[in-house]
């Protein structure tokens, strides 16, 4: 079986979590005993794997939207498909690439959803009328796929309540993962003081993009009231727009003024310093007001740190509420942000969740030793990927 994987994000240029997750789903599926051949189709500069091919722009569409600029990708990648089996895309990006391939050559499609675009209508901020493109692309592909992928419970519900057209009978859960051999809990401490941190004081850990859907806006709000000897520490950078860039920059300049331990890094760090961050933090924090999973939970959970999230999407099929973390409750609007209908309210919460959480750091390193264990024994890659193998089967008949 040759098995074509198409996706915005291969490394070198990982950015996001679908990024991880298509790394590490390769990985191991090529690792699977009388596993697929898998030949990867990625955007951007040229790669030196082996069976992996990169596709630029194209030059004519240079200064175009950005939707248009990802169609312009998706056509020779749904040529390069000839001779697959099956095609697998993976986000909106790649969704027009797979939806085409499948017509072109005749071989079933597979889309794994790691967001939904009805439910970041935000990104028309970012996207201006391309939002309506990336839309329909995601769409048209979803609604034609032999099969779908969610990475939750809470994202399936979230793609049959978007696409309603969808027989539930296609729609099928295979959880994200973390690969636990390298995701572990390191003893050092250096790299967390370079970076500005007292690993003797309490603090609170944030990774992630800054977008809409992270909620960092609420964290940043909910960190005025934490007590004054609890650290704040940003792994936080590439913002999707100009205007959440201003904001999140005000909201942590005016926290900086009122409080010390604030210490924001905007740069993208190795994963050396990300395991010490992890390890040698109190508790790590996921504000999230969309969250389809979140590798991101798994990292910490895999580096023994106790996870305070939302409990929303699929972060409560993760985080085990009183045993490996805590979930701060949130009432959401209904028109597609995710946004708390009592915003202040939502911050209160977080805010005393986080407080409770760093007041005790015994029992958060017992929760985040239970999170060390739960990340390994649920959510293994080789589980995943023998689960994401069912799925290529039944589609293939």
């Amino acid at each position: 079986m040759r098995v074509d994987l198409l996706t915005k994000e291969y490394p070198p240029e990982v950015y996001g979590g679908a990024g991880v997750h298509v790394e590490e789903l390769v990985r191991a599926l090529r690792a699977l005993p009388q596993g697929p051949e898998v030949l990867v189709r990625c955007f951007g500069a040229d790669r030196t794997e082996e069976g992996v091919t990169a596709y630029a722009e194209p030059v004519d569409l240079a200064g175009a939207n950005a939707a248009l600029r990802t169609l312009g990708v998706d056509l020779p990648m749904a040529a390069g498909a000839a001779g697959a089996d099956l095609v697998h895309s993976h986000t909106w990006y790649a969704n027009t690439a797979g939806h085409l391939a499948s017509l072109l050559h005749g071989v079933p499609h597979v889309v794994t959803a790691h967001s939904l675009e009805p439910l970041r209508p935000w990104k028309a901020e970012q996207l201006g009328g391309g939002y309506a493109v990336s839309s329909w692309a995601e769409r048209t592909a979803f609604e034609a796929a032999a099969a779908v992928v969610a990475v939750s419970a809470g994202m399936r519900a979230d793609i049959l309540r978007s696409y309603p057209a969808l027989d539930p009978g296609r729609v099928h859960v295979v959880h994200n993962g973390i690969d636990a051999e390298q995701w572990v809990p390191v003893e050092g401490r250096d790299l967390v003081r370079a970076n500005g941190v007292d690993p003797d004081r309490p603090s609170v850990v944030f990774v992630g993009r800054i977008t809409r859907q992270k909620g960092l806006p609420h964290l940043l709000r909910a960190a005025a009231m934490l007590p004054p000897e609890v650290q704040l520490v940003l792994c936080a950078g590439a913002p999707d727009t100009p205007e959440i860039a201003a904001e999140v920059a005000g909201l942590v300049a005016e926290l900086q003024q009122r409080r010390s331990g604030v210490v924001w890094l905007q740069r993208h760090l190795t994963r050396a310093e990300l395991l010490e961050h992890l390890s040698q933090a109190t508790v790590f924090v996921c504000p999230s007001v969309y969250e389809p999973l979140g590798i991101v939970n798994l990292e910490a959970m895999a580096c023994g740190a106790a996870v305070v999230g939302t409990a929303t999407g699929g972060i409560p099929e993760v985080v085990d509420d009183g045993t490996t973390g805590w979930l701060v409750p949130i009432e959401q609007v209904t028109d597609g942000t995710g946004a708390p209908v009592d915003p202040e309210r939502f911050v209160a919460d977080l805010a005393a969740t986080l407080a409770e959480a760093t007041s005790d750091p015994d029992r958060a390193r017992e929760r985040g030793a239970a999170g060390r264990r739960r990340a390994v024994e649920h959510f293994a890659w080789t589980a995943i990927a023998e689960r994401t193998m069912e799925v290529y089967r039944g589609v293939l008949g």
